[in-house]
Parts: structure tokens; sequence; C-alpha cells
């Protein structure tokens, strides 16, 4: 079965009304998600009704008065009455708890990764379809007002005709963010995908930015993807990793990311043309235009959230900006991680130890993070010693 091309229009909530709403994962980056659905409970907007932890928040941990609690999903949207459910749970839970509110016909906002397979990914898609509710993919990044303008200078040819999309980001994380959860820095566990790491979990906005920019959003814009995974850290999953894309529009996409920085620097993606280029940095929705005789040009752009997006959909029927099918390519890189042979570890002249920092760094690994990015070309063909040859995969993708 193919989910549509566009989410099925859920039923109107009256306006002035706000949305009960359940947060399943208040710990972590689900702290965050608490301080935005506060920020737009001031605003009228929502009000939180339930918290969902297998291991109940307390009020210190909480900050303030706890709604109602349960270890159990789905009875806490019954009791509730739940609109909405904000699910940032470990990455194999999603598309179980995604089901369970679109069977009680409750609107979804889904953290990214939306699934850690295709098939996975397919199943919640379809199902969420067939329940006729909302749900929109948590890439913060594709909220971004960068991210249409960019869309429309490059159609209206400011820097010619488009070559290639690259993307880079360069982060640093120490041997304890391996450790946080059970599932983290984990291929699979317990018989489970989780397929964690450094493209498809802390710099998977790098990848999901990029397919946008190239207008290759959807299963069926990709027809190729070669990937390079390693690991400096004693993990499963990559921290040091590239992937090229080969999309129907035809120019590639190529994303490298490292979490063993030297630095930390913020991650961009950036659009090669024929007579110019632009540089995104999505965290900070900046955008710097450069192109054949005229001055460098830099922009600063709003970004509308995404939770206030899917409310305003179901209030007034604005468009969902990250709907699941518009994750779909993104999902493709997903599985060709997952299946692609485990991160080779990098021979140990090739990182060492921060001293008093407890993380490990790949000796000029930024330079060829911003490298690949900026020659749309994998660690192997800059030389890298340490990365082993592309494993391609067939150049036809499937879309099922």
């Amino acid at each position: 079965m193919t989910a549509p091309s566009a989410p099925p229009t859920p039923s109107r909530t009256g306006a002035g009304d706000p949305l009960p709403v359940v947060l399943a994962g208040a710990r972590g980056h689900g702290r965050w998600h608490v301080d935005n659905i506060r920020r737009l409970e001031s605003e009228g907007l929502v009000r939180l009704v339930g918290v969902c932890e297998l291991t109940p928040l307390t009020e210190d941990e909480f900050q303030g008065e706890l709604p109602e609690q349960s270890a159990d999903f789905g009875a806490l949207l019954d009791s509730t009455g739940a609109r909405v459910a904000v699910i940032c749970t470990p990455i194999p839970t999603h598309t179980d708890l995604a089901l369970q509110a679109a069977g009680r016909g409750v609107h979804i906002l889904l953290e990214k990764p939306p699934a850690p397979s295709y098939a996975e990914f397919r199943r919640m898609a379809d199902g969420v379809a067939a329940a006729g509710v909302a749900c929109q993919i948590g890439f913060q990044s594709l909220g971004s007002h960068a991210v249409p303008a960019i869309r429309e200078l490059v159609a209206g040819g400011a820097i010619g005709r488009t070559v290639g999309i690259g993307g880079a980001g360069a982060w640093v994380r120490g041997e304890d963010y391996f450790r946080r959860a059970p599932w983290a820095g984990r291929r699979r566990l317990n018989g489970a995908d989780v397929v964690d790491g450094a493209l498809t979990n802390p710099l998977a906005h790098a990848v999901a930015t990029a397919l946008a920019l190239g207008d290759s959003t959807r299963a069926e814009d990709v027809t190729g993807i070669e990937t390079e995974l390693l690991r400096a850290n004693d993990i499963e999953s990559d921290d040091t990793s590239c992937v090229r894309v080969t999309t129907a529009r035809g120019g590639p996409v190529t994303v490298a990311a490292t979490l063993c920085a030297e630095r930390a620097a913020e991650p961009y993606v950036l659009v090669h043309g024929t007579s110019g280029r632009v540089t995104f940095w999505y965290k900070q929705d900046r955008v710097l235009l450069q192109r054949a005789d005229h001055g460098p040009e830099e922009l600063e752009f709003g970004r509308t959230d995404l939770l206030e997006n899917l409310v305003a959909h179901l209030t007034d029927g604005t468009p969902l900006l990250v709907p699941p099918d518009r994750t779909g390519a993104f999902m493709k890189v997903v599985e060709a991680i997952r299946r692609a042979p485990d991160p080779a570890p990098l021979p140990a002249g090739a990182w060492h130890r921060v001293p008093g920092e407890n993380r490990r760094v790949v000796p000029g690994v930024d330079g060829l993070v911003a490298a690949a990015a900026d020659t749309l070309s994998l660690y192997s063909e800059l030389g890298a010693p340490w990365a082993r040859p592309a494993g391609h995969l067939p150049k036809e993708v499937s879309t099922r």
C-alpha cells in the first residue's frame, strides 16, 4: 500500500479551544518538548494533560505541577481525552506508539527518525493514513522559512543550474553520550532494529534538509545510495560517516558527519550551482548566498514550530510542513545504513582521547567533513587513510 501524497483532512477543532496533549517521553530531548508545550499553553493553543514515562517524573524534575502520568500510553490517551500525542521515545518504539495513537483518532507529532527501518516506516505511515489522523515528523529544520526561500532562489536561477547538494556536521560528543540510554550507539537491541548513528539520529537534520533543498523528499525520488560508516568509539553504530544519494533529479546529495570532531561547528547544507552557491546553517536559520558578479548576501529567517503547525492544521486546515511521505527519501537513507555492513572500527592510530574531556577525536576529520560537502565526495575519495571503499547499493532502490 502506498501512502497518499497528502495527509487526510482531520476534523477541525473550534477556535479558542486548547488542544489536549499527551507527551510520551519527557526526559532527555523530551524536556525540550515540555518547554515547547508550556510555551504553546501560554498562548492558549494546547494544554498538557498527560505524561507517559516508564518511571514517573517527580515535581522537581518536571519543575511544576504534574499532569496525569502513566506508563500505559494507550490508557493515558483514553483517560485524558487527548487530541494530540507528542512521541519522543526510543527509536524502536515509534511505530507501535504512533499506531496506538492513530487507532484512537489521536493526531501525532513523532520525533525523528520516524522509524528504524523502511518497513517499519511504511507500517507507521500507512497505518496513520488509514486511521485518518494527521502526523507530523519532528524534523524541526524543515519548519525554517529559509527552506522555501532557498528553493525559490534556486528555482529562479540565482545560482545557475544546481549540480549537487552537500551537507556537513562536525559535532563533539563524549563517551557518556553513547551510554545515556540502552539503545544509544546501537544498531540492534534485543533483536530489534535501532539504527542509531551520526547520520540517522543526531545529524539526521543535515540529511533531511539536504534532500528537501534538492526537492527530493519522497521515497521514489531516491535512485541510489552509497555509504561509508565508521566508528572511533566502542559502539555498534557509526560516529563518523558519509552518504551519497543519487536522486531522480540527477545531482548527488552528499552528507558527511562526525561526532568526533576536533572542534564543534554549526552543521550546514550547501547547494552548489553552476554560477554560485547557497549555504544554510539550519540550526540558526541563517543563509549565505554567493553568486557570480554579486557580493555575498547574508539572510536570516524565522521558523514555524512543528507542533504549532500541527495545531494550525487541526484548527484551520493549514498544510502540514512535514507529513510522513515527505520523509520517505530520508527513510531510504536509514534503510541503506541499516542494510550496510556494520560500521568499521577506526584503527587505534586514527583517533585519540582528549585529556579531561572523556571523548574521542579523529584528527583531520573536521576538514574532511567540510571537503565532502564542498566536493560532493566520500571520505575514501578524499584520501582518508582509514576510509574503506564505498559500498554500493543497487542503483534502483525499491520504494516499497
